[in-house]
């Protein structure tokens, strides 16, 4: 079956915005696994109730290989634990691979005088709940991700949610709100300006576009790792021929000078694996933000 497929056009469903860093990925890699199938891949935007819909309907889907979508942080990890879902993460769908990690970098407004994750930690210890961290709203990954740090790091700062990503950042550059953990492509270029001081990445190594950065866990909280990410799955029941065809095309997509460039430019770095490795990580992730939505109480809008 695997030597035929596939036969017309496959449908990927993306669960976010056109435009997005997961769209943006989704195209990069779907563009070059298609000349490598000779099968066009058909970028499928399906947005609405934190990513659920365009979930749902993947799940649905016949289960022979012309349906995929993309597993993620948000979609997989963090929705299931904050509201109710019409679909299980890990027995409606069949893995094939994670894609790429996307860690955020710690910035803070440069009149905070924290010029380090450690110094951050030892300001908020002096002078709990005074300083604001902002988000993109509750129940995001942004959140999700200082909420670990201040748990991690036994302090506490006070949440100010936005409505979206732009805003959020837009204060922190004006100083109204001096704390937040944001993606590395809309917060590269004002670092370099000198516009926001970064502290520290959130992943366990250094990222390729900040290389003199250290990680959090490396300076300041040992263990510390709230990387977003995004992977590919098929609906449950797919053939397993199907599954190690598109795991194999998509590792060599991604094996693609050009292409991990560009995803590189992204701030996203190529991480293939096996379809285990996939389900294994997934389950790892649902567990680790399961709790630490269990412990802060947090609820989606």
């Amino acid at each position: 079956m695997a030597q035929n497929y596939p036969l017309r056009p496959i449908r990927l469903i993306v669960p976010q915005g056109a435009g997005g860093s997961t769209d943006i990925i989704s195209r990069i890699t779907a563009q070059r696994m298609g000349v490598q199938m000779n099968q066009q891949i058909v970028i499928d935007n399906r947005t609405g109730a934190g990513g659920t819909i365009g979930v749902e309907i993947a799940a649905n889907a016949a289960p022979d290989g012309y349906t995929l979508t993309l597993s993620a942080t948000s979609t997989h990890a963090l929705n299931p634990s904050l509201r109710q879902v019409p679909y299980h993460p890990l027995r409606d769908f069949e893995a094939v691979s994670l894609v790429a990690t996307t860690p955020y970098v710690l910035v803070v407004h440069p009149a905070l005088a924290a010029a380090s994750a450690a110094e951050l930690i030892k300001l908020a210890r002096a002078k709990p709940g005074a300083i604001q961290y902002a988000s993109s709203g509750n129940g995001t990954m942004p959140q999700m991700t200082a909420e670990l740090f201040k748990s991690m790091a036994k302090i506490d700062m006070l949440h100010v949610p936005y409505k979206a990503s732009p805003p959020a950042l837009a204060d922190v550059m004006g100083g109204r709100v001096p704390v937040y953990f944001a993606g590395v492509p809309s917060t590269l270029p004002h670092i370099k300006a000198q516009r926001l001081r970064a502290l520290g990445v959130t992943s366990l190594k250094r990222s390729v576009a900040l290389p003199d950065l250290p990680s959090i866990s490396e300076a300041a909280i040992p263990g510390y790792e709230a990387v977003p990410w995004i992977g590919l799955v098929a609906p449950a029941k797919t053939p397993q021929p199907v599954i190690a065809r598109l795991n194999r095309e998509l590792a060599a997509a991604l094996a693609v000078h050009d292409v991990r460039d560009q995803l590189l430019a992204q701030g996203a770095e190529p991480s293939p694996g096996s379809p285990a490795a996939h389900a294994a990580y997934i389950a790892s992730e649902l567990k680790k933000w399961g709790k630490v939505i269990a412990d802060i109480g947090v609820k989606a809008d």
